[in-house]
């Protein structure tokens, strides 16, 4: 072999090796020729399990349609799209809670997209109202006692834990949190403003301690006795049940499930949802990535390997979900939790919610 011809050799090896890189994370980067793949589909994504991972293997093989993903905070991800704009190489965007969607709607980021598969796999109330983002898992903003000291003939509904009864009993994640701000913002919705600030005040009034952690350590402080009641997401609680980690087991089955129902209007409920970018280069092979996901088998993955409820209303939840028994979910479009943020927010500061 000539060594000019060696040479060429090596180069192209190098090009080749570096459309795809990895950040100090472990993220993935996408590079440009990515894009240019007739049988690609790049997704943007907040979502970080094992049951993600194992669904974009089983497309790649179903369609032939090659799955590049970089995996993010959703908000750091919303940001990046902002600035790369039509340069952008995404065609998908994941985000947990339909609060981030919006705001990645609001920013232009989204189209709107006709599908009858997704029409029919996911509920109108978790879909954005102009099709730019569907629901692809729920969950539920629930109660979570301790089994120990909290009989659960005790609890009632969201506006019940405002009684004097949980004072210093209370558990709960910072304002800052979005699920926090969801939970508020449907208060709003449901109630009107002046419920929602009566409410976050009452909060602020029991809480056993200044916000901290995310939601499996208010499970844990629980458990370690430092207050009797949480307020957390359905998923985290099987997280824990199912943990490699002993301890994190042990929280988990010290806990008990209950769904809070305001006042007969249902559970506060969220998703990871998905959307295809405005910019995509790719976009028919977004909307079939998302209807994939919306579809059986990923539903009945999600919910039996990751402890997520299905959007999809023939598939059933898992074994764990369906033993903390049956739920009301509030009635409303989940576009409105991103519409209430911006006064759920304004609450929280109002009342002093750290």
């Amino acid at each position: 072999m000539s060594k000019k011809f060696a040479l060429l050799i090596s180069v192209l090896m190098l090009s080749t090796s570096i459309l795809w890189g990895c950040t100090s994370k472990g993220e993935s980067v996408l590079k440009d020729s990515a894009v240019e793949e007739a049988g690609a589909v790049n997704v943007y994504t907040d979502r970080h399990y094992d049951t993600d991972q194992e669904l974009y293997k089983i497309f790649e093989e179903e369609t032939g349609i090659n799955v590049n993903v970089v995996e993010g905070k959703s908000d750091e991800l919303i940001e990046r799209l902002s600035r790369e704009g039509e340069n952008t190489q995404a065609d998908v965007l994941i985000a947990a809670d339909a609060g981030r969607l919006y705001r990645a709607k609001e920013k232009g980021l989204l189209k709107s997209v006709e599908s009858d598969i997704l029409s029919s796999n996911v509920p109108s109330n978790l879909t954005d109202v102009d099709n730019e983002w569907f629901g692809l898992t729920v969950r539920g903003r629930v109660i979570v006692y301790s089994k120990d000291r909290v009989n659960p003939s005790e609890l009632s509904s969201y506006a019940d834990l405002t009684d004097p009864k949980w004072k210093g009993k209370i558990l709960v994640r910072s304002s800052s949190n979005i699920y926090n701000q969801s939970l508020l913002a449907s208060l709003i919705e449901q109630e009107g403003a002046g419920y929602a600030k009566e409410w976050a005040e009452g909060i602020v009034n029991n809480m056993a301690r200044d916000p901290e952690g995310n939601d499996r350590d208010q499970a844990k402080a629980v458990v370690a006795g430092m207050g009797d009641i949480a307020i957390m997401n359905t998923y985290y609680v099987g997280k824990l049940i199912n943990s490699s980690d002993p301890e994190e087991v042990k929280v988990g089955e010290q806990v008990g499930v209950f769904f809070p129902d305001q006042d007969g209007k249902g559970t506060h409920i969220n998703v990871s949802g998905a959307g295809v970018i405005k910019h995509s280069k790719n976009a028919k092979n977004a909307v079939k990535f998302i209807e994939f996901m919306s579809d059986k088998k990923a539903q009945g993955m999600f919910a039996q390997a990751n402890y997520e409820y299905p959007v999809k209303p023939d598939v059933e939840p898992s074994e764990l979900l369906k033993s903390w028994g049956e739920f009301e979910t509030q009635d409303i479009n989940l576009s409105k939790l991103g519409e209430n943020n911006k006064a759920a927010v304004e609450i929280f500061n109002q009342v002093g919610w750290k």
